[in-house]
C-alpha cells in the first residue's frame, strides 16, 4: 500500500455510482493502470493515488458487457464473412456500444464452410479481438431450425466436433445442439472433452429429453473440468417446442433445471424474441446467476432496415425486426447488448444488479474467464461501460483504453 510519500500512480481514475461485485456503490472509484484494474471500491476507502486522467461520471459505471451469442453487426456477419478483417466490422460495432468481450457465433453450414469460418475466427481470438467462438448447429432439429439452413442439418458428429475444436485452437466455447439429435450424447461428450460447453436448443424434443441432456452435459463438463461446470440453453423459448400443459416441452425443463442451478439459460430480451413479462418470469424463477442476456445479433445490428444475409438465407429487416425473407421466421436480433440490458431493467423490471451480472459476470463464468473479465475488480482487465441515467452508452473503456 502506498504511503503519503509514494502515492499509487494510475493511468485512469473513474468516479461515480458503480455496479461492483458487492452491488451498487453510490460513490465508487475504479483505478486503472495499463490494461488492468488496480483497485475498485467506495471512494472513501481508496488508496492515495495520482491519476494521469480522472473522470467523474454522473450516470452509472458498469463492467464491460460480455455477449455469448452474436452473429454480426454493422453490416457484417460472421457466417458470411470470408476473412477475419471483414469480421472485425461486426466486432467493432458491438464494442463501440459497450460489448467489450464478444463471442462470435456461426450458423449451420456445410463442414468445409464451418472449417473456414472457424479458422478465420481463431485468428481474431489469437489477436484478442473476440473472446471465443460459438457454433449454432449443425446438430439441430429441422422442425425448430428457425433461421438455420435445413440443407445442412445433420445428426451429431463427435469427429466433426473434435476437428472444429482443434481448428479453433482453444477458442471454441459453446455449441448449440438439439438433445434429440442422432448421436447427441456423443457430441455432448466430445464438446466437453474439447473444452467447450454444450448449449441445448433448436429442439423439438420433450421435457424428458431436455432433462436427460442437462444431466449428461453437466456430468461431462464436471469430468472434463473445463470452462464451466454448467451447460447452457440457447435462447430459451426461441427455437423450442412451445410449452403445453399436457406437453411441457424442453423450455419448461430447462427453466426447471435453471431453478436448481443446473443450467444457464440464454435470454434475448430485445422486445422481439420475448415479451418483457417472459423475461421477468425467467429472472424470477431461475437460481441466482443462472440467466445470461444475449443479443443473437446479426449483420443489421446498428444498421438501417433493408435486405441482409444470415448464412445461406436471405433476411429482411423492417422496423428493426429481422425475419427470413421466405418463411418469416425470426432471423436473429438487431440490438446491442446494452439495449437488451436496458429493456430487461426498464421494461421487464429486472433488478439492475441481476441484469448487469447477466450481461457481464455470468457469461464470463460460462467462458471460464471470470478472473479476466466480467466485473469491476482488482486484477480484471480494465473494461468499463459508462452509461447515462437511461442506460445508454456514453463512454466505453476496453483494456484501459477508451474505445
Amino acid at each position: 500500500m502506498p504511503t503519503a510519500e509514494s502515492p499509487l500512480r494510475v493511468d485512469l481514475a473513474v468516479r461515480g455510482t458503480a455496479v461492483l461485485e458487492q452491488g451498487v456503490v453510490p460513490d465508487a472509484l475504479v483505478l486503472v493502470r495499463g490494461e488492468r484494474i488496480l483497485w475498485a471500491g467506495p471512494a472513501e476507502q481508496a488508496p492515495e493515488h495520482e491519476a494521469a486522467r480522472a473522470l467523474a461520471h454522473d450516470g452509472l459505471v458498469l463492467p464491460g458487457l460480455v455477449d455469448l451469442h452474436c452473429h454480426g453487426g454493422g453490416g457484417a456477419s460472421f457466417p458470411d464473412s470470408s476473412t477475419a478483417e471483414e469480421m472485425l466490422t461486426a466486432v467493432h460495432e458491438h464494442r463501440r456500444h459497450g460489448t467489450t468481450s464478444l463471442v462470435a457465433s456461426l450458423v449451420t453450414a456445410d463442414a468445409d464452410t464451418l472449417r473456414d469460418r472457424v479458422a478465420q475466427l481463431a485468428r481474431l481470438h489469437r489477436d484478442g479481438e473476440i473472446a471465443a467462438i460459438h457454433l449454432e448447429g449443425p446438430f439441430l432439429s429441422e422442425a425448430r431450425r428457425g433461421a438455420q439452413n435445413p440443407a445442412h442439418l445433420i445428426g451429431g458428429d463427435p469427429e466433426l466436433v473434435r476437428e472444429l475444436a482443434q481448428l479453433a485452437g482453444g477458442a471454441l466455447a459453446t455449441m448449440t445442439l438439439a438433445p434429440e439429435a442422432e448421436r447427441a450424447d456423443e457430441a455432448i461428450d466430445a464438446l466437453a472433452e474439447s473444452g467447450a460447453v454444450p448449449s441445448l436448443g433448436h429442439t423439438d424434443g420433450d421435457s424428458a429429453q431436455m432433462t436427460a441432456a442437462v444431466a449428461r452435459s453437466g456430468a461431462a463438463l464436471r469430468r472434463a473440468r473445463g470452462r464451466s461446470p454448467l451447460p447452457t440453453a440457447t435462447h430459451l423459448f426461441n427455437g423450442m417446442r412451445p410449452i403445453h400443459h399436457r406437453d411441457p416441452g424442453p423450455a419448461l425443463a430447462a427453466l426447471d433445471a435453471a431453478s436448481r442451478g443446473q443450467i444457464v439459460v440464454e435470454v434475448i430480451a430485445d422486445g422481439v424474441h420475448l415479451d418483457a413479462r417472459t423475461v421477468a418470469h425467467v429472472f424470477s424463477l431461475a437460481a441466482e446467476d443462472c440467466v445470461v442476456l444475449v443479443t443473437d445479433a446479426m449483420a443489421a445490428a446498428g444498421m438501417a432496415d433493408g435486405r441482409y444475409r444470415l448464412g445461406a438465407l436471405d433476411v429482411t429487416v423492417e422496423d428493426g425486426v429481422a425475419t427470413l425473407t421466405e418463411g418469416g421466421a425470426i432471423a436473429g436480433g438487431t440490438a446491442h447488448l446494452v439495449d437488451v440490458l436496458r429493456l430487461a431493467v426498464r421494461e421487464a423490471g429486472v433488478d439492475l444488479v441481476a441484469a448487469v451480472r447477466a450481461a457481464s459476470t455470468v457469461p464470463a463464468r460460462v467462458l471460464g474467464m471470470q478472473d479476466e473479465i466480467g466485473s469491476l475488480a482488482a486484477g480484471r482487465r480494465a473494461d468499463l461501460l459508462l452509461v447515462d441515467a437511461a442506460l445508454r452508452p456514453v463512454t466505453v473503456v476496453r483494456g484501459g483504453r477508451e474505445v
